[in-house]
């Protein structure tokens, strides 16, 4: 039935859109059938929560309607946006922002320092996604100067000040969500929940202005997205890997490279603990180190970016990979299976009767791996690791459930998860022992001394700069780590590409590398978007 609404409401677009057009055009040209400053993008994912910053609007692409302190660039580096300049005192505790003097919020008001403490501490009381647990304090200096004291010295705040959206202290209400106001490029028109958002430009936007006075985001499944692009209703629709190989007249494909990643998170202890809550901790076949090495070095990862993906991915080592702060150290040779089966061999690890399943004492190389049920690529990532993990002898079994359901298992059993941001702060949260049962974070309950010594370093680091370095040892330092190289308490697959059908004459500029695929990271450069002719 939803299907059907959603043809429908196709429908009814494309007619909109073409009405009073000539139908002896190209489709190709459909753009100069309507006006050339009008844009129709299809996306799958709608924020459901609306388009408020301070409950976690924008964590994963552009936030349109505001505008943050800071940013990064095409080549991820941090530039300003709404600040002219930064400084961090030399314990990295306090952090002053300078504000440009020239911005005002869509409707007419001026942006001042007070918005932005207002923002900040709007966030923090939310206790939202937006992570300001280290902050003590945020103070106008004067109106256009910020005052942020933190706790201790984080180097990762630079990304709360680059992914924080600025809200207007004078406009925010309880249905500020739904109805936002901002300083960003665009100003929100309409909103029609489960359909569509329309959007236009802000004229009071104080940087380059859009290409596009209007654009409409429609909310389609993959099927209906890629229907509304073989009729030519849509400038850009976002498609998965199956459909990648089916061409449309006058579109292409544009495949972004991500850290929209893949991978088995492993229990690294054995059993017998629980959490406050009484679910069970570890896990004795995977807190075996020799399972762990085994089934990293074991998975033949291009195999299933060719298999599962199309071909449209590349094999995942960590959680960042391609990221300033990987480490390429961490690269492991794929698909080494004899190596595999010598390092089960010399761990102990032997089929003793005859089962084709290895033994190690009481104990069977075998475990239930859960992956989300309703996500094609994970359940067909999971078949495949399950193949390729027969010939070791390791036994995989599989359930598929909800997220509720999963966090019961988590924590004693592998699951097939997946991350992606620019913040590496990530990377403490998904492998520092202080993360260790926080929700999705470190379900697997690993720590590694030496480790987390390279987390607080970076972190205590005053610059994204000269916290890279610890970054990095903590993937890999020559000896231990995080990685597959070091401790192994995860087998990253595959990095996924997002894949997008774009009308010839659209041009969306140079896509940095893509983030986890909530929210719409291609719309992070929206205002460079244009027609190439």
């Amino acid at each position: 039935m939803k299907l059907l609404k959603k043809i429908a409401f196709i429908t009814l677009i494309a007619s909109l859109l073409l009405a009073g057009c000539s139908s002896s055009k190209d489709k190709s040209n459909k753009h100069n059938e309507r006006n050339k400053d009008e844009l129709v993008l299809a996306f799958d994912s709608e924020p459901e929560t609306g388009f408020d910053p301070t409950t976690g609007w924008g964590r994963y692409g552009s936030p349109l309607f505001q505008s943050t302190l800071l940013k990064r660039d095409d080549k991820l580096n941090i530039v300003n946006d709404l600040a002219t300049s930064y400084e961090v005192s030399e314990d990295g505790k306090v952090w002053t922002v300078k504000l440009r003097e020239d911005v005002k919020f869509s409707d007419g008001e001026p942006l001042t320092a007070s918005d932005v403490v207002f923002t900040f501490e709007t966030a923090t009381n939310n206790g939202s996604v937006v992570d300001l647990n280290g902050m003590e304090k945020v103070e106008a200096v004067d109106n256009y100067t910020v005052k942020f004291t933190l706790k201790k010295a984080q180097s990762t705040f630079v990304n709360s000040l680059a992914a924080t959206g600025i809200v207007p202290k004078h406009a925010y209400g309880a249905d500020y969500a739904e109805k936002p106001i901002g300083s960003g490029p665009f100003e929100l028109v309409q909103w029609d929940k489960g359909q569509q958002l329309i959007v236009k430009a802000n004229p009071e936007y104080y940087d380059k202005q859009p290409n596009f006075k209007k654009i409409t985001l429609l909310f389609l499944n993959e099927d209906a997205a890629f229907a509304a692009a073989q009729a030519g209703t849509v400038d850009l629709a976002y498609i998965p890997a199956a459909f990648s190989n089916q061409k449309i007249p006058g579109m292409k494909l544009e495949s972004v490279q991500t850290v929209d990643n893949r991978g088995i998170v492993f229990p690294f202890v054995k059993s017998g603990g629980a959490t406050a809550d009484g679910l069970p901790i570890g896990n004795d076949v995977t807190a075996d180190p020799a399972i762990r090495h085994a089934i990293n070095i074991g998975v033949d990862r291009q195999a299933l970016v060719d298999g599962v993906l199309e071909g449209h991915g590349t094999p995942a080592y960590t959680s960042v990979d391609g990221l300033p702060w990987w480490n390429p150290d961490t690269i492991i040779k794929d698909a080494d299976l004899e190596g595999a089966k010598t390092l089960l061999k010399e761990a102990g690890w032997k089929d003793t009767d005859g089962d084709g399943i290895l033994n190690k004492g009481s104990l069977k190389a075998e475990f239930t791996l859960y992956y989300l049920a309703n996500d094609a690529i994970r359940q067909s990532l999971a078949i495949s690791v399950v193949d390729m993990m027969k010939p070791l002898g390791i036994n995989i079994k599989l359930e598929g459930g909800s997220w509720d359901m999963i966090a019961k298992k988590m924590y004693s059993n592998p699951v097939l998860m997946g991350w992606g941001s620019h913040d590496p702060h990530e990377m403490y949260n998904i492998y520092s022992g202080e993360s260790a049962g926080i929700g999705y974070y470190n379900t697997g309950f690993y720590e590694n001394k030496t480790v987390d010594d390279y987390f607080a370093k970076a972190l205590s680091a005053t610059s994204e700069q000269d916290a890279i370095e610890f970054w990095k040892k903590a993937q890999w330092d020559g000896t231990t780590g995080l990685s597959a190289k070091g401790d192994a308490p995860w087998a990253w697959l595959v990095n996924i590409d997002h894949l997008y059908l774009v009308k010839d004459e659209l041009d969306i500029g140079d896509q940095r590398i893509h983030v986890h695929g909530h929210g719409w990271p291609a719309t992070d450069n929206i205002v460079e978007w244009k027609w190439a002719n």
